[in-house]
């Protein structure tokens, strides 16, 4: 999420200056790749480059494809394969033992299907977005490599596809993958041809808030923010030290326990952690966030405070069911011998990527699967 977030800011900086920007996109992977579909580059006409689609292996070469091989702004694909023997002979020495294709194409400040103007819509409005991108023809169809729909919530369709029996069959997959939260591919067969479409699902950044306003939580917002989350702190003491000492969060909520539920919106990208060090302030959290659509909810402290946590709460009338209660990690963190609040801190954050990604945080080593599932290509006649 940084990286994007990185890509943005470069991108609203040159696009007002007469620089050529251009974006590489990974469309499509087969094999083990080091980045996954949805990885992007920005490259200025200057050379320089914001992000990354490798290792490092790529970039130099997607550069010269942005000079030589991209003409009347129609975008292109480049494929990258490095199970065969002649990668060693390319130079590129990719050593991933796989397939990547990628995406290059102009940006063009006028078009309102540009992909990092509603990515950046995406995340100024803290809503889910679907970009449909054509990948690959073949025959003679009416359409063409990087030809987009798109999906958002204000503006539901946008797309530059003149084929409507495609259109029409494209926009409801691709309302399926943003009701489902998960990117897809699609080969559409046609009688005159066919067409792969890679449907990518943009979220917004995750939202985290955190409850506490110590200096052990400090760490812990600091790694979060480096993986590009946004920080809300909620510190029950009301003290104004506080927006001093988490400078760097996106939002600070001073309050009161009493009044946490008239300040605190809880929606479906948001995950939370507890490290206020006071039973009470804690008792009214867990009140007001496990009854809630949250994902993930940590709470620090030991099994016997929980549990203790867990009485009162039934006490006063909380569901304590299973099912209630499987969103709940206390004690929260990965098992990894931490100490220092660095550690803890990475302890906490590693384990909230892992529930998100529905991963046990284990040794990859031990991982019979490979370490990114396989990308099925859902077949579509028309």
């Amino acid at each position: 999420m940084k990286e994007i977030k990185s890509i943005l800011a470069a991108w609203k900086k040159y696009k007002k200056k007469e620089q050529e920007i251009f974006l590489a996109t990974i469309v499509k992977v087969k094999g083990s790749t080091y980045r996954q579909p949805g990885a992007r580059m920005l490259i200025t006409s200057s050379g320089e480059m914001f992000g990354s689609i490798s290792g490092g292996c790529l970039e130099k070469d997607i550069l010269e494809h942005t000079r030589v091989s991209i003409k009347d702004n129609n975008p292109i694909t480049v494929t990258y394969d490095s199970t065969a023997d002649e990668d060693i002979i390319w130079g590129f020495g990719l050593g991933c033992n796989g397939v990547i294709t990628v995406l290059i194409e102009r940006l063009n400040q006028e078009d309102s299907l540009n992909p990092l103007q509603l990515i950046d819509h995406c995340f100024t409005t803290q809503q889910k977005a679907v970009i449909a991108t054509v990948i690959n023809i073949e025959g003679s169809v009416n359409s063409r490599v990087g030809d987009r729909l798109t999906i958002t919530f204000d503006n539901p369709v946008n797309t530059n596809l003149q084929d409507n029996e495609f259109k029409t069959a494209l926009l409801k997959n691709a309302q399926t993958s943003l009701h489902n939260q998960q990117s897809s591919f699609y080969s559409y067969q046609l009688s005159q041809g066919k067409i792969d479409v890679f449907i990518e699902l943009i979220k917004p950044p995750l939202n985290l808030m955190i409850f506490g306003a110590g200096r052990e939580v400090i760490p812990v917002a600091d790694l979060a923010k480096m993986l590009g989350w946004k920080i809300t702190i909620i510190d029950c003491r009301a003290s104004e030290e506080t927006k001093e000492r988490f400078s760097r969060a996106d939002e600070i909520i001073l309050t009161r326990r009493d009044i946490l539920n008239k300040q605190i919106s809880v929606k479906d990208d948001t995950v939370a952690i507890i490290m206020t060090h006071n039973y009470l302030d804690d008792l009214e959290i867990l009140k007001l966030l496990i009854p809630s659509e949250i994902k993930y909810l940590g709470c620090l402290g030991s099994k016997q405070r929980k549990e203790r946590l867990l009485q009162d709460l039934k006490n006063q009338g909380l569901d304590d069911s299973p099912e209630m209660l499987k969103k709940l990690y206390a004690p929260m963190g990965l098992d990894i011998g931490a100490e220092t609040p660095q550690a803890i801190a990475l302890s906490i954050v590693t384990e909230i990527q892992a529930v998100l990604t529905n991963r046990n945080g284990g040794f990859l080593k031990q991982r019979e699967q490979g370490i990114h599932a396989p990308y099925q290509v859902r077949e579509v006649q028309l």
